[in-house]
């Protein structure tokens, strides 16, 4: 076990975004694979087969986008925004989610449309910006507290990357709703 926590704190260390990138985007499809679990399996009981050209899509965006994104966002953050104190803390979560959410739910959908194929890249994220931004503040804003309050710096991205399994199957649950569901919030 000892020789294991060398090796990943080696990687960590030596290959941050590698290592980023594989745990966040590996936790990244897991939220999504059980989203679909739980929408085709568990509430439709239906026999379908797992739709890979989604887990695909949000692989990419989590290994390939959002793990270097955040790694780089982070490292910025904490050089320019140094300790734990109350002050510090609330201007991360602040820019966290003011500056740095609102760029990636844009990501986001878009990348989402260009990957599905969709006519209109921009009407999705149109239509659940704002809905997904609310409860995006909901989730992020109490998570980010204790990210930046007790989370070692090299731990940031993983720790994200957990707390997204439980967002992104959020997210999922917002993208799978139809063009309506912002009327109705």
């Amino acid at each position: 076990m000892s020789k294991l926590l060398k090796f990943i704190k080696y990687a960590f260390n030596s290959h941050p975004i590698v290592s980023n990138a594989l745990v966040y985007g590996t936790l990244y499809v897991g939220a999504e694979f059980s989203q679909q679990t739980v929408t085709r399996k568990l509430l439709n009981k239906e026999p379908l087969a797992y739709d890979r050209q989604m887990l695909t899509c949000f692989g990419i965006l989590g290994v390939a986008v959002f793990a270097p994104v955040y790694h780089y966002w982070y490292r910025w953050l904490d050089k320019k925004f140094v300790g734990t104190s109350a002050k510090v803390v609330v201007r991360k979560m602040l820019l966290d989610q003011f500056f740095m959410t609102p760029q990636i739910l844009v990501i986001f959908y878009v990348a989402m449309s260009i990957m599905e194929k969709k006519q209109d890249l921009f009407e999705e994220c149109q239509h659940k910006f704002i809905p997904t931004f609310k409860t995006s503040c909901m989730f992020w804003l109490p998570a980010q507290c204790l990210n930046f309050s007790v989370i070692p710096s090299t731990f940031r991205v993983i720790y994200v990357g957990t707390c997204s399994f439980a967002w992104v199957n959020i997210l999922c649950w917002i993208k799978r709703q139809d063009l309506t569901f912002s009327q109705r919030k």
